[in-house]
């Protein structure tokens, strides 16, 4: 006798007597999605665009969270540290390339360069914003390369 019957009948058994298991995603507040990601946007143009670092910090939380080791935590360290280095790099620039939302995440693909002559970095920004507040960031910073391996653009 062939065990594989009586193993494909236990298995469906089994199976049946499960807990069905909901993979379903929560539904989403796109238009709270929307608005978290104007809000992000507005401050980063005006913060390391327009270098006006007192304005546009109202949207920071004062716990404000960074996960960037060379940042400090807190809106006023944080304000303070981007205030010095706008005045030594004055050319600095932030090109959001593209932007996408996920509940209270805000993504950023960013080319930041200073000066003309600079090549520049490809930068991933990660923003929760809780209570139309930025409360936290992430980020990936990598140079753009002279020369690659393939054709493709970093953006």
């Amino acid at each position: 006798m062939s065990l594989l019957k009586p193993l494909s009948v236990a298995t469906s058994v089994l199976m049946l007597s499960l807990p069905a298991v909901s993979f379903a995603q929560a539904e989403r507040d796109l238009e709270a999605e929307e608005a978290n990601r104007a809000l992000v946007i507005q401050f980063y143009n005006q913060f390391f665009n327009e270098h006006e670092t007192e304005q546009s910090s109202l949207v920071l939380a004062e716990d404000y969270i960074q996960h960037n080791p060379g940042v400090p935590d807190g809106k006023a360290p944080f304000v303070d540290y981007f205030a010095g280095y706008f005045q030594e790099n004055p050319d600095y620039q932030s090109e959001i390339v593209r932007s996408a939302t996920d509940g209270d995440l805000v993504w950023l693909h960013v080319h930041s360069t200073n000066g003309d002559e600079d090549r520049g970095e490809a930068v991933v920004d990660i923003f929760r914003v809780e209570n139309e507040m930025i409360v936290e960031h992430w980020d990936v910073i990598q140079s753009v390369p002279e020369e690659a391996a393939n054709d493709n653009s970093m953006f």
